[in-house]
């Protein structure tokens, strides 16, 4: 049960998210199935709390300290960085933004530019949830191989 809560914790982490998670899950000996779930709802866990709340954070952050501006903004230009998909292909781009299993995309970063994006959480959140599953299928069939996975 422990193993269970460390991988869907891992993979709450921005930056880490399913991609460390499952690989964790499978090293502390739970099946790749177990992995995969595990860190697919982990995942999801704080993304509706980002889309709702993340606005409302970064105008406290910057009440706050000019230190915290500087953080606020270097986010948002991330997020506007990473808007070009989303723009062009709207929600479908957002799916794959958050499923490719790369450095700088994500469940985190998804939910970061549908905020940034003004994309209400009705069309974001089950946009990013079929993101997390395919990015959390192609991890586990990339570092296991599909038989593990699907067996």
């Amino acid at each position: 049960m422990k193993i269970f809560f460390s991988t869907m914790l891992m993979a709450m982490v921005p930056v880490i998210e399913l991609r460390g998670a499952i690989p964790f899950g499978v090293a502390a000996g739970i099946t790749v199935k177990q992995a995969l779930t595990c860190a697919i709802i982990g995942n999801l866990i704080p993304i509706p709390f980002i889309l709702l709340f993340l606005r409302k954070v970064f105008l406290w952050m910057r009440k706050i300290s000019p230190g915290f501006e500087n953080i606020v903004e270097k986010l948002e230009s991330r997020a506007k960085s990473k808007k070009g998909i989303v723009d062009k292909y709207e929600i479908i781009g957002l799916i794959i933004l958050v499923a490719i299993p790369l450095p700088g995309t994500g469940a985190w970063t998804g939910a970061l530019v549908a905020t940034v994006l003004d994309i209400r959480m009705r069309r974001s959140l089950p946009a990013i949830t079929v993101g997390v599953i395919i990015a959390g299928t192609l991890v586990s069939v990339i570092t296991y191989g599909g038989f593990a996975v699907f067996s």
